[in-house]
């Protein structure tokens, strides 16, 4: 097993409720896993390592290519069952609402990006 690395990430609240922003430069969405358990979200996926000759002796490496996870555990009163993703120019942004307490919690999925 290779280790994973963690992506650039910001949370800050705003008066809607969180947002999370995650930088992930050259990954396309579909590989992007969200996984949403309690008030934890887990962001993982691969950056893949192409595009250069097997040959190449680096002299700076600062890109972490492979696989990545971030797992983030969220304050109460968020809402992830109603969070909404969007992915663009190489910024995974989630918007978690406040929570309205209507009774009983039930599990949820992110919906898709």
């Amino acid at each position: 097993d290779e280790p994973c690395w963690v992506p650039n990430t910001d949370v800050y609240q705003c008066e809607q409720g969180l947002v999370i922003k995650v930088e992930l430069a050259g990954i396309r969405k579909e590989d992007l896993n969200l996984v949403i358990e309690g008030n934890t979200v887990k962001i993982s996926g691969q950056r893949l390592d192409a595009g250069r000759s097997g040959k190449c002796r680096f002299l700076l490496m600062e890109i972490n290519y492979g696989a990545f996870e971030n797992t983030l555990e969220l304050p109460e009163g968020y809402d992830l069952c109603q969070a909404k993703a969007g992915f663009q120019n190489g910024f995974l942004s989630i918007e978690v609402p406040v929570k309205v307490d209507l009774g009983g919690s039930s599990p949820c999925s992110m919906p898709p990006l």
